[in-house]
């Protein structure tokens, strides 16, 4: 083998393997090389695609490295979007974090990954294929495919990963971690509910409705330790931090999408908070317990629990999610919760007059969005008629209803339906993501009954509420609902505010 100073070994590098130790031993041993790694997606965690931190992965590498007897350069290298320059990108970054400009002259590419092996190939650096070197007499298991038998409880991950790995596991209970994070089925590769969320369009509406949220729930708030669930990008948080009778309280935001979580760490990072107990954590509290048993003053949740029921097992996953928070309250501490809500009659067949005026009516089928960008899904059902869009409605909600048209502009249908239909017609920005959920799955006495059943006492303070600007603004002006005699309806309630204590003797 010729003479290298480096052997590049780019890669996620979550675990590592007693076949790695041996194969780089073999190719940069003898030669005195140093093992540059390059780590990927180093500023991703607690993603079903990453779920061990970088700082995790660079301290089992440097022990791996003392133990294998390996002269070793950890580097990270931050996500991009995809790029046939990923070789490029990869080099300079390493360039700039060591001073080292990486050639084919003395470096040798140890890569498994074909697609990749080949943007390095291009560049003229010599590869050593890994686990895919065909010199091999059997392919040696892969580093992911080990992890994926951790996640799965398979003990013989032991025998496969390096002692380096297992060793910061255990110390680290990361093993735990990955099998959560992994397992989770509301956190997909990249942290969070959907693939298709526009996450920019939420963080806006989020600071547009902070000081309303906060103003309806205040009063509410007993201090202490003050938990946000879903807290988006920390908004109602900061507002919390202003309050003079909160300055000694602990504000804790809690959120599974890695976008939204990144953006309330770089808010913290730059002193948006003057309290100094302020903390996050990118967590799905279904994934299991984040705070110990009555330790929480108050727990507040926003527009979070219908996707906890949308994504989860409905009833069971939202009286799950209740039973955790009341476990995590202490005795006389509360829950506030704000959401959206179905009528109480959501079953109740009615009559659903739509404008077929302000905007097209296609004939036939309805389009099959999912071929689609998001952009052009956004021109299209934009342009729709109130009556043509609830057609496109039912074909993409993921919880199919009936309706039998009785004329041009006129459906008959449930009133919960009707109003899922009604209170998400103008979300087109994020449609396909917006139609995975259910707004009006429980209706506010049943949330009472399910809050009782997980052992809370309903405050005075809860009540269902309509939204009336949205009523005036967004559906009256388009929609009118009657009996099936055709006598008008009032519109029913939207929303509910819920404040729930644990008894102080429980």
């Amino acid at each position: 083998m010729i003479h290298i100073d480096f052997v590049l070994f780019p890669g996620r590098h979550h675990l590592l393997t007693r076949f790695q130790a041996e194969y780089l031993h073999r190719l940069a041993a003898d030669s005195g090389a140093t093992v540059v790694w390059a780590v990927t997606s180093a500023n991703h965690d607690n993603t079903r695609r990453n779920p061990v931190p970088y700082h995790r992965r660079e301290a089992a590498i440097e022990r791996f490295s003392l133990v294998s007897g390996l002269r070793s350069l950890v580097v990270p290298v931050f996500d991009t979007a995809p790029t046939d320059a990923f070789a490029e990108v990869t080099l300079k970054s390493i360039a700039v974090a060591t001073g080292i400009d990486l050639t084919p002259a003395g470096t040798v590419v140890a890569c498994s990954t074909p697609e990749v092996a080949k943007l390095y190939e291009r560049l003229g650096f010599p590869i050593a294929l890994v686990e895919a070197d065909p010199q091999l007499r059997t392919a040696p298991e892969r580093p992911w495919d080990v992890l994926l038998r951790l996640a799965a409880g398979d003990e013989t991950w032991r025998k496969l990963a390096h002692p380096a790995t297992i060793d910061v596991f255990e110390r680290y209970r990361l093993a735990d971690t990955v099998r959560t994070v992994v397992n989770d089925p509301l956190v997909g590769d990249e942290g969070g509910l959907t693939a298709t969320r526009d996450y920019r369009t939420y963080v806006e509406a989020f600071a547009d409705a902070a000081q309303r949220k906060w103003a309806a729930v205040r009063q509410h708030v007993r201090p202490g330790r003050i938990v946000d669930i879903g807290c988006g990008a920390g908004a109602v948080l900061e507002l919390a931090d202003r309050e003079p009778g909160l300055h000694e309280s602990d504000l804790i935001g809690v959120e599974v999408a890695r976008h939204l979580y990144s953006e309330c760490v770089h808010k913290k990072a730059q002193g948006v908070f003057r309290n100094a107990n302020v903390y996050f954590y990118q967590r799905n509290v279904l994934g299991g317990a984040i705070f110990a048993d009555r330790s929480v003053d108050t727990t507040l949740t926003f527009a979070l629990t219908h996707e906890i029921w949308s994504y989860g097992r409905q009833r069971t996953s939202l009286l799950q999610f209740a039973r955790r928070i009341f476990d995590h309250t202490a005795p006389g501490g509360v829950w506030i919760n704000s959401d959206v809500c179905g009528p109480d009659d959501r079953r109740r067949p009615v009559l659903l007059r739509l404008a077929t005026d302000d905007g097209d009516n296609p004939a036939g089928p309805r389009r099959d969005l999912a071929t689609l960008d998001s952009g052009q899904i956004r021109g299209y059902v934009s342009r729709l008629s109130t009556r043509a869009r609830l057609d496109q409605f039912a074909a993409d909600f993921a919880f199919p209803f009936t309706f039998e048209a009785v004329g041009d502009d006129t459906v008959r249908l449930e009133l919960g339906a009707a109003m899922d239909f009604l209170t998400r017609k103008d979300y087109v920005d994020n449609w396909l993501s917006e139609t995975k959920e259910q707004f009006c799955g429980l209706s506010f006495t049943e949330w009472s009954q399910l809050l009782a059943e997980a052992g809370f006492e309903l405050d005075a303070a809860s009540t269902p509420i309509r939204n009336d600007w949205i009523i005036d603004n967004r559906i009256a002006p388009v929609a009118e609902l009657t009996e099936l005699d055709g006598t008008p309806i009032d519109w029913p309630t939207t929303h509910l505010l819920v404040v729930a204590r644990r008894p102080r003797n429980s």
